[in-house]
């Protein structure tokens, strides 16, 4: 979660949504905003604390959070934003960042349906890694009722143009955004599934594919 009070944003980072783009390509504007030195040194001395004290959103937190701790007319004031992605690209690009990047959690999992009939098993013993990209994006932008509470929901497929839209929002320049963790080892989604799979993905993210209107052919 990235916040300014001076351009009066508040960023819900989605993991594998581009997200590490778009806060890498905004913090610059952290260094003009005032209440950002207070807010780091707040965020150094929790860390000092190992984060007993809760003085700072974590880089994943819902929108929900924010929504309870801040004042309400400091988050009303704010101009709330997330990306979203296809579920079925969203599963492809988990199984390439850890067989990338934490391979030893794929040990006997190497083949995507494998990985994806473990990774969705509602048994499966709880792993962080893995679980980033297993919540319902749809998690990240509702309150305790359902209800959206953020202003502009864009999307990874439409990354560059939504981006713009944002900071029009938010009245700076629209800088070229930086593709950070930008992949180039797989194929189109779609030839990672056969049926069972695809459907599997189907029923696990149903409230996501209807809230955001995505389906298996893109």
């Amino acid at each position: 979660m990235l916040m300014s009070l001076k351009y009066k944003f508040l960023f819900v980072h989605i993991a594998k949504t581009g997200g590490t783009s778009v806060r890498t390509t905004l913090n610059r504007y952290r260094w003009s905003d005032p209440s950002y030195y207070p807010a780091f040194l707040c965020s150094r001395i929790s860390s000092l604390m190992k984060h007993r004290i809760g003085t700072k959103l974590p880089r994943h937190a819902r929108a929900i959070c924010a929504y309870e701790m801040l004042p309400r007319e400091v988050y009303d004031s704010l101009f709330k934003f997330a990306f979203v992605r296809n579920p079925w690209d969203l599963q492809v690009s988990s199984y390439h960042h850890l067989k990338r990047e934490r391979p030893h959690l794929l040990e006997g999992k190497d083949d995507f349906e494998t990985f994806l009939r473990w990774k969705l098993d509602p048994g499966r013993v709880y792993q962080y890694h893995i679980d980033t990209s297993i919540s319902l994006q749809s998690d990240y932008v509702i309150d305790l009722h359902g209800k959206i509470i953020v202003d502009f929901i864009g999307r990874y497929e439409n990354l560059n143009d939504d981006f713009c839209s944002v900071c029009s929002k938010i009245g700076v320049r629209a800088p070229r955004l930086a593709h950070k963790r930008k992949a180039g080892d797989r194929d189109t989604y779609r030839k990672y599934y056969n049926d069972s799979t695809a459907a599997l993905v189907a029923d696990y993210f149903r409230r996501d594919i209807e809230m955001f209107d995505y389906s298996f052919e893109g």
